[in-house]
């Protein structure tokens, strides 16, 4: 009994994965206490240059700093937008992920065709259909996180 307490206390209850380029991903995770409140973890996932393994680092969000952490955010950001780089195209970044993800997607689904047989037709995504995240899951490790 203790141990599925202890489980449900780490368990997300909703997961959102943002890759940023091949060596890193954040994870932005909605989790619940044993008094069934809720918090949000920010987690850095990197992949060490060695390849053995990831580094991680994790920021704990609750409820009663919300709003002034998701404000300080926004004008943070907005800063850096208008006074520091007025001029950057910071879509540049959501462009390339955008081409990135939708070639990894179609070498998925280029590998996906050729271990079917002659008779199986492979299902089609169409190429504007949104890309919905996965359900959120635990990892035992840092190895068990897809890159």
């Amino acid at each position: 009994m203790e141990n599925e307490t202890n489980s449900r206390q780490y368990d997300s209850v909703y997961t959102k994965k943002v890759r940023a380029g091949r060596r890193r991903t954040y994870f932005f995770d909605v989790r619940q206490t044993k008094g069934e409140d809720y918090y949000i973890t920010l987690t850095e996932s990197t992949k060490k240059f060695n390849g053995d393994g990831y580094e991680r680092h994790k920021i704990f969000l609750y409820k009663e700093d919300f709003n002034r952490f998701l404000e300080s955010l926004t004008e943070t950001v907005d800063h850096i937008k208008t006074e520091l780089l007025p001029d950057y195209d910071f879509d540049e970044y959501t462009k390339r992920n955008q081409e990135w993800e939708e070639k990894r997607r179609q070498e998925s689904n280029d590998e996906g065709q050729h271990s079917q047989t002659s008779s199986e037709a492979p299902a089609q995504a169409k190429p504007d259909a949104p890309v919905v995240d996965e359900p959120a899951k635990e990892f035992e490790s840092e190895e068990d996180m897809e890159w």
